[in-house]
C-alpha cells in the first residue's frame, strides 16, 4: 500500500467521524439521546476501523508470503547458475 494511500483512508477516516460527530452535535436532541448516539456511532467506527485492520493486515501477510516465495525462486536460480558456472570452471 502507498504512503498516499494509508494517507487517504486516513484522512477519509477522519472526516467522516468528525462530520458524524458534528452532525450529532448539531441535532435537536437531548444530552442523553445525543450520548447514545455518539456512543453507538463511536462502536460503530471501531467495528468498521478493526475490519479494515484485519483487510490490511491480511493483504500484508499475502504481498509478504508472495515475496517469500518469489526471493525462494531467485535464490534457487541463483543457485542453480553458481553451480553451473562452478561445473564450467572444474
Amino acid at each position: 500500500m502507498k504512503n498516499s494511500t494509508g494517507s487517504f483512508i486516513v484522512g477519509l477516516l477522519s472526516g467522516a467521524a468528525l462530520g458524524a460527530a458534528i452532525g450529532i452535535l448539531f441535532a435537536p436532541d437531548k444530552g442523553e439521546a445525543t450520548r447514545d448516539r455518539l456512543t453507538k456511532r463511536a462502536e460503530d467506527m471501531k467495528e468498521d476501523f478493526d475490519d479494515r485492520f484485519d483487510d490490511l493486515k491480511d493483504y500484508v501477510n499475502e504481498t509478504l508470503g508472495d515475496m517469500k516465495e518469489k526471493l525462494a525462486d531467485v535464490k534457487e536460480k541463483v543457485s542453480d547458475v553458481k553451480e553451473k558456472v562452478q561445473n564450467q570452471e572444474a
